[in-house]
């Protein structure tokens, strides 16, 4: 048995998936799934407040501003640290203005003079990362095969939705877009989870970082469908600022709102989180862009047409 703290939402759901959610003893202030891990005492929180309560703007500006600096978002409660004593600290190195940074959790963990935690360090950028991580995970804690089983089981889900695409004569193009103001499409794993789901991918390269697009290029690209993904956003969240892009002149004038194929979908819970939920997000994709051919249920829940869409 071990004393675990998960300081991202991701490996939080990865530990949960492999069993081992007994043995979590902290978690971050964004891990909020399984629901039956919320009672676990936080051990970081922003640095500048609730960001949700401002504009996407306005959280870019704090966010940029920070991250200049050189700094996380986020910091680490080393009291908190201290008073768990956990065995494992899971964080990530991918992003800092994701989850709490590798350098942060060291520094508190140096704090710790009497903890002699392991800390594991994540980073997924695309899907082969992402079996690597679990598998690191896994083996961290002891539950090599369970990792095994955990990775065969995502794959071979993966597996039933490509395979069932590859005689589809649709292939329509797509344009992810992570941030509204400024824009942000996704990149990382989103580029391959659109081809896998039988789109064409407009933005973003797989493996990278989330690159800035204008709007002239959105326009240009004038996609089939648009899924507005925001990250950290659930679908209410995004819906209040959906007006951002909505009320831009040539709007009515792109081919995803005339089809009415414009998805807003729950960023935050899915497509964000570099866990075993990005599975669910490649479903929530197939069952959007080939509906004749995928019906999971995700409707209403993961995604949602964007009102005047559908």
């Amino acid at each position: 048995m071990y004393c675990i703290v998960s300081l991202i939402a991701s490996s939080t759901e990865i530990i949960c998936a492999l069993g081992l959610e007994d043995q979590l003893v902290g978690i971050s202030h964004e891990c909020d799934f399984p629901p039956s891990i919320t009672h676990l005492p936080r051990c970081t929180e922003f640095k500048f407040g609730e960001h949700a309560l401002g504009k996407s703007y306005d959280i870019d500006q704090r966010v940029k501003a920070i991250v200049q600096e050189g700094l996380s978002v986020y910091r680490v409660d080393g009291e908190k640290l201290r008073a768990l004593q956990p065995d494992i600290i899971i964080t990530q190195t991918q992003c800092e203005v994701c989850a709490v940074s590798l350098k942060d959790v060291e520094a508190a963990v140096c704090e710790l003079t009497a903890s002699k935690a392991n800390v594991v360090s994540l980073e997924t950028n695309c899907l082969a990362d992402l079996w690597r991580d679990i598998m690191k995970v896994a083996d961290a804690l002891d539950v090599h095969e369970r990792g095994v089983k955990l990775v065969e089981s995502l794959q071979e889900r993966i597996r039933d939705v490509a395979i069932r695409v590859q005689d589809s004569t649709k292939k329509p193009t797509v344009a992810c877009i992570e941030w509204i103001d400024p824009l942000m499409s996704a990149g990382n794993w989103m580029p391959e989870l659109v081809e896998l789901s039988g789109g064409v991918n407009l933005f973003g390269v797989a493996g990278k970082h989330s690159p800035w697009m204008t709007w002239e290029e959105l326009v240009a690209k004038n996609p089939d469908f648009i899924f507005v993904l925001p990250c950290g956003f659930d679908i209410q969240r995004t819906l209040t600022e959906m007006h951002l892009l909505s009320s831009r002149p040539e709007w009515e004038d792109l081919t995803a709102v005339q089809n009415r194929s414009v998805i807003v979908a729950d960023g935050n819970q899915y497509f964000n989180r570099p866990g075993p939920r990005l599975i669910d997000s490649l479903e929530i994709l197939a069952e959007v862009i080939q509906p004749d051919l995928f019906h999971f249920g995700h409707e209403g829940k993961g995604w949602v047409p964007f009102p005047g869409s559908r």
